[in-house]
């Protein structure tokens, strides 16, 4: 049986990829697990991101930080459109949760699933509609 490979000879680990997973993580949690409290710590994290943060971390961090800002403002605008059409009583109130939830909840936790993807393999990504420009020297620069 042959020697296994030596773990010193992988392949280098691209700059801020550490930081660019715990974006898209927390990207996530804010959607799925710990809404708010992701949030806040996905916010310090993009306001602590200093000038010479890693290109791939620094794109990831305005990604998710632009993505969770539309979550948010997505969420906010379906809540005010309920209230605006009789509150929260009418029949209409599922009809909207429904077409929130199944449209635009489950289409921003799959961009997140595939920004975290890329992450992981120190890829680059923009979210379609809801992300920021890349970086033009961010690292593998994949455009959707």
């Amino acid at each position: 049986m042959p020697p296994s490979a030596r773990t010193d000879e992988t392949e280098p680990q691209v700059q801020g990829l550490g930081l660019a997973v715990a974006a898209e993580s927390l990207y996530l949690a804010n959607l799925l697990l710990l809404p708010g409290i992701a949030f806040l710590a996905l916010a310090w994290l993009h306001i602590k991101a200093a000038p010479d943060t890693p290109r791939l971390a620094t794109a990831h961090l305005a990604q998710t930080f632009s993505a969770s800002l539309w979550a948010g403002g997505l969420l906010v605008a379906v809540n005010g459109l309920i209230l605006l059409l009789g509150g929260y009583q009418g029949a209409h109130t599922w009809v909207l949760v429904i077409l929130y939830f199944t449209v635009c909840h489950s289409t921003l936790v799959l961009l997140g699933v595939v920004g975290l993807a890329k992450a992981m393999a120190g890829q680059c990504w923009r979210y379609p509609l809801v992300g920021r420009p890349l970086p033009a020297d961010c690292p593998e620069a994949v455009d959707a």
